[in-house]
């Protein structure tokens, strides 16, 4: 297929790439890629071999690394351009530009100095990941990565535990076993999950099970490559009265009764309405 080369508006246009086949992209994004007066990408070599494999002369076309550690340099020459009238194509490592990459602070200041901003859709792994994990589709949250410290990643999944919604976390290899022991102390070891791996590639592969199945597995055989992990609603209707009143009265003992209530939300998965109201009645009743 023959890309179609024309002379593009003025404008930052975001590039969706494959996340792993190649084949995955859109007519579209070949025929930016193909256009645009100047190219950005987070890895440049990814994006040339993306182009090489299509048939995408680079020819005498500015190509430029922006990433994490170059943005604040390479953002001005790119707004230059912007500014000149010129077309940007600007593409993720892999995936949609914006989500879990660099790209947000480009596009915001692209606004911001009055450009054009538009998107060629594609892949994304979060997604993919949601339509294999075989958990509820309807309500979602991405929450792109937890943060790297036990402590600081249980607080951050005590904050999501109440919100019923299938949850999307991105993860690397090395942390992915302490990730899912951590949630199944957090969010409950019974709480039903899935863990996807190099999506779209060779070695495709969706584990599912409980979040303390998923972790003993990991220690079993730890998973490689890219990896998503999903992680569904907990079920509080399977909450006992006789266990939320155990827990609850445990952490009144330290904790105000809002905090009390979250604890038990966490450590159940109960209603948070109904957990807030049985602590508000054993506080009063003490």
């Amino acid at each position: 297929m023959n890309p179609d080369v024309e002379k593009l508006p003025g404008g930052l246009y975001l590039v969706s790439v494959p996340i792993g086949t190649a084949r995955d992209i859109t007519l579209r994004a070949l025929d930016i890629l193909a256009s645009a007066e100047v190219l950005a990408a987070e890895d440049t070599r990814s994006l040339r071999r993306l182009m090489e494999i299509h048939g995408i002369a680079l020819g005498d076309r500015p190509l430029l690394a922006y990433h994490d550690h170059n943005g604040a340099r390479v953002r001005p020459r790119i707004l230059a351009e912007l500014e000149a009238g010129r077309s940007v194509a600007y593409a993720s490592e892999a995936g949609t530009p914006l989500v879990a990459d660099p790209g947000f602070t480009l596009a915001r200041a692209a606004r911001d100095a009055g450009h054009g901003v538009t998107a060629a859709p594609g892949a994304v792994a979060a997604v993919v990941a949601l339509t294999l994990s075989g958990l509820p589709s309807d309500r979602f949250l991405f929450a792109g990565f937890l943060p790297n410290a036990s402590g600081k990643r249980k607080t951050a999944m005590q904050g999501l535990a109440a919100v019923p919604a299938t949850l999307i976390f991105y993860e690397s290899p090395k942390r992915v076993g302490a990730m899912l022991r951590d949630a199944a102390e957090v969010l409950g070891a019974e709480r039903p999950a899935a863990l996807c791996r190099e999506l779209t590639k060779r070695f495709e592969e969706v584990r599912r099970g409980t979040l303390a199945e998923l972790a003993a597995g990991c220690e079993a055989d730890a998973p490689r490559g890219e990896i998503v992990v999903l992680i569904g609603e907990g079920d509080s209707s399977n909450v006992s009265l006789a266990d939320l009143d155990t827990v609850l009265r445990e952490a009144l003992e330290s904790m105000s009764v809002r905090d009390a209530a979250d604890h038990a939300v966490a450590t159940l998965g109960a209603k948070r309405r109904d957990a807030y109201q049985r602590a508000l009645d054993m506080d009063r009743g003490k």
